[in-house]
């Protein structure tokens, strides 16, 4: 691997589940689950288990519920030793429920007043923070919650391209947050910040749904809550926000279609914005794209994530990064994460390698 070490700038949550698939009312008064999780520091874990480098950067509440979020990353091996843990606010909390078959999944969020939404850019030594990072990761999330996060994440990616670092942001754009300006539309409120701070973006990722939401850019023949997806759409989609943010490189979009809860088909897309050409991921072996069939699915939150991790993971190695090579490395391992309990993506090197050679079948490792 090249020397280069990943930071990711976002909120962190505690995270409640019920068991398997019951529902909130079928579970309290009871016992849910506890993990953590949220989107930047899902990417910083899943680089960290596929053997990379990465920094978690946050600002949480001095307690031991943050404190034990803090031990667990670093025992994954991620650095968070330029967490700032604060005096003031709370750990964010999501209550997720999985769906199953016709019934989606649903998110129920408490992180009114959580540390990050209350400090400002002046609480952070970004200098510091980013000290031997080549590479920050910021998502459309953390800006969503207040001014204040907004404020802060605008200021990380201004810092990190004034210092050379490379930027990429995942536009993941949450309809149920984005309410911290009065009178404005939530999807006004994102578009307007979003494109301040992915003007900064190397790399800009995001969803079949993220660039509609955020900025208009629709792909035709589309209809994303039927799971009918016109994939070479996506290609235009991707042109359309390199032309509007020329220092982006790179372009990516996860492509899911969403059979039932519990069976989606997932691929991706990479557009080399210099080349002005897509690579798509998976292919048959006619070179046909031919997205991954995962059905069962055993948690879908975070898979995103994992696309990220992938795709920044893979640009980032000697091995993996020509574009063709790299969004098949990011799709195989986020796969792999719908496998996988909780938000982070326990996937190793030798797994995704694993599926990108076709090997799917599930079969007992002995």
């Amino acid at each position: 691997m090249k020397n280069y070490c990943v930071a990711a700038f976002g909120e962190v949550m505690l995270r409640l589940c019920p068991a398997g698939k019951k529902r909130f009312a079928q579970t309290l008064p009871g016992t849910l689950e506890a993990t953590f999780g949220g989107g930047e520091a899902n990417v910083c874990a899943s680089i960290a288990m596929l053997g990379g480098n990465s920094r978690y950067l946050t600002a949480l509440p001095d307690n031991p519920v943050a404190r034990a979020f803090a031990a667990q990353l670093c025992g994954m091996g991620c650095d968070v030793s330029r967490i700032n843990f604060a005096k003031v606010g709370r750990m964010g909390v999501y209550y997720a429920e999985h769906g199953s078959n016709m019934r989606g999944s649903n998110v129920v969020y408490d992180r009114d007043f959580s540390t990050i939404s209350l400090l400002a850019p002046e609480d952070y030594d970004f200098d510091s923070m980013l000290d031997g990072v080549t590479h920050l990761h910021v998502t459309g999330i953390t800006p969503a919650l207040s001014a204040n996060a907004f404020a802060s994440t605008l200021e990380a990616v201004k810092f990190a391209s004034g210092k050379g670092i490379t930027v990429s942001v995942d536009l993941n754009y949450r309809k149920k947050l984005w309410n911290w300006e009065a009178g404005t539309a939530k999807n006004v409120l994102a578009g307007r910040c979003m494109a301040e701070i992915v003007k900064f973006a190397d790399i800009i990722i995001g969803n079949e749904e993220d660039a509609s939401d955020v900025f208009g850019i629709h792909a035709s023949d589309t209809a994303i809550d039927a799971g009918v997806l016109n994939i070479s759409g996506y290609k235009e989609v991707a042109a359309a926000l390199a032309e509007r943010f020329p220092k982006a490189k790179f372009v990516a979009i996860t492509l899911r279609e969403s059979i039932s809860a519990d069976h989606n088909n997932w691929g991706g897309m990479l557009y080399d914005c210099a080349a002005k050409e897509a690579f798509f991921a998976p292919l048959d072996g006619d070179g046909n794209y031919a997205p991954y069939q995962i059905k069962d699915i055993v948690d879908r939150f975070g898979g995103g994530d994992s696309f990220c991790a992938g795709l920044i993971y893979a640009l980032n190695s000697e091995k993996y990064s020509a574009p063709a090579d790299a969004i098949r490395f990011a799709v195989a391992s986020s796969a792999l994460k719908h496998t996988i309990p909780g938000d982070y993506n326990f996937t190793t090197l030798s797994e995704v390698e694993n599926l990108m050679k076709g090997s799917a079948s599930g079969r007992v490792q002995r």
